[in-house]
């Protein structure tokens, strides 16, 4: 990965730097210049020591950040600063030079580590600066201190804690192979061995915490999270990490906004304003504690609210910010990742028992003592200039309680403390070969002899440690880096009302063990949402908003016959034959098999009307079988009349066949007998037109008789002849392409329309073709007859019925091609049942009037008078 800018700067510059370092005549001057002086590069004129030292066989370095805002810096590099005002002491990272300096006396008392090896120490302060940095190490390296009493040239640093500042130091010294074991720098640049070959470090890269965020947040539904991070390459390549690890899981950063420890009021005071106006409701921020102090500080002026800070491990666990009351509300419930935590025994002994008198050489632990007591021990130095009552140096640690002293939870302190101990192994199996592991490696320069220690071959040992640790634990570095394990933790407010910080789980690898239950959030006890649309619920699907990131979407329904069981489905599917979706579109249910049923209300209705029409067609028949004797019956031949009206009921009983589920033989069976039993009532009515007429033309004077050759064995030979055409109709088409039952899908999509097809189109036209026929040339017929006798004359009223018939038989074409399913039917059988009616009412209601109300006109006198008047 790239590192920033400021990086490849601070490269050159420390390029430049090396080549100053040198030995050169102006170097050597310079030098000669400082021993007369006696003074150091990291202290004022007449203070005896900054730093922590301690002379040995093989001397180790260290790098901490024991002031945290310098001045401006010297970019001379050779003449020394006035650091008087290199100010902002820092307790804990005070602790982890002392954890370094436990440590090198823990390995110098142990008789199997390094036996016969004394282990020494120089510490210095970088002051949380690249010059500072690079020149202290330039000092560790040298060999000396500046100073009148000078250690031997470090073999190895311990630091540093940046990791742009780590990045400048493993660019400057990789070439003269100086191994850096840094405690805290975690960018995901430095895993690359071939930019950084003398790079270590004892904690887990960004790429990890970074995917535990984005796996935190994948876990909590949080796809619209905004991030705050440093301008270096901690934080720019820890959130081009997560940026990475998001996009996997479809999570999107509302916003980016980078702090710079140089504008950080300005960079505050911008970040601050994106953060209040964003919708995103969890803000990702990787960046030092005291950054993130102001930026908390500018957000709780501001009364800033339900934001969900992820944090990252530079300040997750920082007492610096949890003992700020200001960042009291702000801070509550802030979730984050953090160094696993291991404990150092005897480390917290080591610390109380500290004390300026007993180390007078200590200026930094002089600092200390001006915090912790609010006294100086300096009272008697020349250089005391402060203003703080004078103190012997002998007061105790003992019962203070002090982030320097609180050794319960140990996180960057235990970096730093077993970076020591990979040091002391590499140098342990570089230092004791035995005979014959010194014969073979010589042979290939990695064994030592003396303490005449090759950085190349100190680098080679230290990528081979593999040792137990005192907690039982397996240590190695894989490359330069170690396995990743954290810890996460959880912001929350104490009883005495201020923060403090509980474990909530533990990252080992990319596995994440989280107890939901034990987090408090910054909502309360709900999980904040953050998200720049809401899931799209199953039965819809995701439409991306043009132009913006895809965590913007909008939700759009599927359409009928398509569902979505999903959430946040990108597509909807379409539902497989015979399949319809719900209601809800989110799955698909076997379609409703329709037709016209005997149970449903249409199909209550129309059975209810045919039995009408054949009860009522009953009744007239059993009238007329009750009255068959009387002149009205008898007129006309009662036996077409009783033909008729058994034609009547078929008709309305051959309705009920287009009822129920369709089958084979029904869908048979219905258009024959409809066709059969409307084409016998046709020509009844159509020979009771033709007799009518052959009666009163043989009635008119001197006119042949025509009934003789029209008598009732004729008139049923003509019913049945006429009947028969329709008969061959039928069984032409039923033997050729009879009509079928079908599952019609395609024409109602949420139902599957059981019907009978037509079979053959051809068939069912001819069929109503013919009906049609006879029913106009009855209706011609008949409209030649309608002036004759009214009471024996059945013209009229024949008329009337076959213009009814014609009228709902034109009216049913197009109303049956344009209804769907079962209506279609439905309109069939109106068509039936109408045609019907009309054929009974019109023609049999006339004479079962003057048979049962105006039964004095049901006579043969009355008949045969109104025959002779018009005779007359």
């Amino acid at each position: 990965m790239p590192s920033s800018t400021s990086a490849l700067l601070l490269q050159a510059s420390a390029t430049l730097l090396l080549l100053l370092w040198l030995p050169g005549e102006a170097v050597v001057a310079e030098m000669a210049e400082q021993q007369q002086s006696c003074s150091r590069w990291d202290q004022p004129e007449g203070v005896d020591d900054r730093g922590l030292s301690q002379d040995g066989d093989v001397v180790i370095g260290g790098l901490f950040v024991v002031h945290n805002q310098p001045p401006t810096p010297d970019l001379s590099f050779i003449r020394k600063p006035d650091i008087k005002h290199c100010f902002s002491f820092q307790k804990q990272p005070y602790r982890l030079a002392h954890a370094m300096v436990f440590a090198v006396e823990e390995i110098n008392r142990n008789p199997y580590l390094l036996p016969g090896v004394r282990l020494g120490y120089q510490i210095l302060d970088n002051c949380s600066q690249y010059p500072w940095s690079l020149r202290a190490a330039m000092s560790l390296i040298s060999g000396g201190n500046h100073s009148c009493k000078s250690t031997g040239p470090v073999r190895v640093i311990i630091g540093d804690a940046s990791s742009t500042q780590t990045i400048m130091l493993s660019r400057t010294l990789s070439p003269l192979q100086v191994p850096l074991i840094s405690y805290q720098a975690s960018c995901a640049c430095l895993s690359n061995r071939r930019e950084f070959p003398n790079v270590f470090r004892t904690i887990p890269s960004d790429v990890y915490q970074a995917r535990t965020m984005a796996h935190l947040a994948q876990r909590y539904g949080w796809t619209w999270v905004g991030a705050v991070v440093v301008n270096n390459d901690y934080g720019l390549l820890a959130v081009q990490a997560f940026r990475e690890r998001a996009q996997a899981t479809g999570i999107c950063l509302a916003f980016f906004e980078t702090l710079n420890r140089e504008t950080l009021a300005q960079d505050v005071d911008r970040a601050a304003t994106t953060v209040q106006m964003s919708s995103a409701r969890v803000v990702l921020v990787f960046a030092w504690y005291t950054d993130v102090e102001v930026l908390l500080l500018e957000l709780a002026r501001r009364n800033v609210t339900g934001r969900q800070f992820l944090a990252s491990e530079a300040w997750s666990t920082s007492s610096y910010l949890l003992n700020n009351p200001a960042l009291r509300n702000i801070g509550n419930g802030v979730l984050g990742v953090a160094i696993r935590s291991a404990p150092i025994p005897g480390l917290e002994a080591h610390l109380r028992q500290l004390r300026p008198s007993s180390h007078p050489r200590d200026a930094l632990l002089r600092e200390l003592w001006r915090e912790e007591f609010g006294c100086n021990p300096d009272s008697g130095s020349s250089s005391d200039s402060s203003s703080l009552p004078p103190c012997s140096g002998t007061e105790s640690l003992e019962g203070v309680q002090s982030t320097f002293t609180d050794t319960a939870n140990l996180r960057v302190t235990y970096n730093a403390y077993i970076a020591v101990y990979a040091a002391a192994h590499a140098f342990h199996s570089l230092l004791s070969c035995s005979p014959i592991e010194k014969t073979e490696m010589n042979r290939s320069h990695q064994c030592s002899s003396d303490y005449n220690i090759s950085p190349a071959k100190l680098l080679q040992h230290l990528s081979q440690v593999n040792f137990t640790t005192q907690l039982g634990e397996n240590f190695f570095f894989h490359g330069g880096d170690i396995p990743a394990v954290y810890d996460l933790v959880n912001w929350q407010e104490a009883p005495n009302g201020v923060l403090k910080y509980i474990t909530i789980g533990r990252v080992e690898g990319s596995q994440l063990h989280l107890e939901d239950s034990a987090i408090l959030w910054a909502t309360g006890s709900q999980v904040p949402g953050s998200v720049c649309s809401e899931s799209c619920p199953p039965g819809t699907r995701k439409a991306n908003r043009k132009g913006e990131p895809i965590c913007c979407f909008d939700c759009l329904p599927c359409a009928d016959g398509e569902i979505s069981n999903t959430t946040d489905s990108l597509t909807c599917e379409r539902c497989p034959l015979e399949f319809w979706s719900n209601d809800r579109k989110n799955m698909c249910v076997p379609l409703t098999v329709e037709f016209l049923s005997f149970n449903d209300t249409m199909g209550i209705t129309l059975t209810t009307v045919a039995v009408s029409g054949a009860v009522m067609t009953a009744a007239v028949a059993v009238v007329f079988l009750y009255n068959r004797h009387t002149p009205i019956v008898k007129a006309n031949n009662s036996e077409l009349s009783f033909m008729l009206l058994m034609s009547l009921k078929l008709c309305f009983l051959c309705s009920l066949l287009f009822i129920g589920q369709p089958t084979d033989w029904s869908c048979r069976i219905q258009q024959a007998a409809f066709g059969i039993s409307f084409v016998l009532c046709i020509s009844c009515i159509l020979v009771k037109t033709i007799v009518v007429l052959a009666v009163f033309r043989s009635a008119r004077p001197g006119s042949d008789s025509m009934m003789k050759w029209f008598g009732p064995g004729q008139q049923r030979g003509s019913v049945l002849l006429f009947t028969s055409v329709q008969v061959v109709i039928c069984v032409a088409w039923l033997s050729l392409r009879p009509p079928m039952p079908h599952r019609n899908i395609g024409l109602k999509g949420s139902k599957i329309i059981l019907e009978c097809t037509l079979g053959s189109v051809e068939g069912f036209a001819t069929l109503l073709g013919y009906i049609g026929l006879l029913a106009a040339i009855c209706f011609l017929l008949a409209f030649f007859a309608r002036k004759l006798p009214d009471n024996f004359n059945e013209a009229k009223f024949i008329t009337f019925s076959m213009l009814i018939f014609c009228a709902v038989w034109i009216a049913f074409v197009p109303a049956y091609v344009s209804s769907p399913g079962k209506y279609a039917v439905a309109v069939e059988i109106f068509a039936i049942l109408s045609s019907s009616f009309g054929l009974l009412l019109c023609i049999f209601t006339p004479k079962c009037f003057i048979i049962l109300i105006q039964p004095h006109k049901n006579t043969k006198k009355y008949l045969l008078g109104k025959t002779d008047k018009i005779q007359k």
